[in-house]
This record gives C-alpha cells, structure tokens and sequence, in this order.
C-alpha cells in the first residue's frame, strides 16, 4: 500500500498508468468487453465496478486538455431500448477530477472497439451495466 494511491489500483494498472504518454488512451471496460481479445496490454480488476476504476484512474491521470472531447463512451446501438444511465456517474467524475464539465464523445460500437484495439491498455472490470465501457485519454501534468 502506498500513500495517496487509491487501493482498487493495482501494481499492474499504476505501472501502466505511469508508462502512459500524453495522448495514449486506456479503456476501462464493462463484464462484456471482449477486452482480452482487443488489448495490447490488459489489467484485470475482476470484482470491481467501472465508475470505481473511473474513479480512482482519475484521481491519479490527467484528462487530455488539448482535445475537445477526452474521453468517448460505447454508443447505444440503433434500436436497443437501454438508457445507460451510468454515464451520469462518467460526468459527474470527470467533473469532479477535471474541475470542469468535459465533453464525452459517443462513438458507434465497433468504431469503439477499432478504437480499443490502439489504446495503450485495457482494464477489464465486473460491471454488469451495458454501454458502460470508457476510453479516456491521458493529458499533461502541469
């Protein structure tokens, strides 16, 4: 354990998230992501809720500030009937973290999962919330 250091956040994601450059992205992902099969480097954090990891990535990594939209969520699919109220919690803590409302882009399911493909890092959390994947992007500390 380490002062000041979220303990949802593993040696493994720490690591990732100190490698991370400005600009590289990391995907948390929900239960269903086929996170695995699309990562280049993949974290597990089994047992834990997206809004969580969210939450505690955040308290650690800077939202890029040169970029209109920082982060991107998984798009309803045309027809489905699911609100995903989880987004609500997104906004509220990238709010929380960034000091600002942050625009969230909304992207069709599989521009989002070409666009996991080239993230730095995928974690893989137990949400059962559809829609509740998240990419945001690392930014600058100043």
């Amino acid at each position: 354990m380490l002062k000041s250091i979220p303990p949802i956040v593993s040696p493994d994601l720490l690591k990732l998230l100190m490698e991370m450059g400005h600009g590289d992205e990391l995907v948390i992902a929900d239960g269903n992501f086929p996170a695995a099969s699309h990562a280049q480097r993949l974290v597990r954090l089994d047992g834990h809720g997206v809004p969580e990891v969210l939450d505690a990535v955040l308290s650690l990594l800077p939202l890029d500030q040169y970029v209109e939209k920082p982060a991107a969520v998984m798009g309803v699919v045309p027809g489905d009937p699911v609100e995903p109220v989880i987004w609500e919690q997104y906004a509220a803590l990238t709010q929380k973290h960034e000091g600002k409302k942050v625009e969230v882009e909304e992207m069709e399911r599989f521009a989002f999962y070409e666009r996991a493909k080239q993230a730095y890092a995928i974690v893989a959390t137990s949400e059962r919330a559809q829609y509740a994947n998240i990419i945001v992007k690392k930014g600058c500390v100043l």
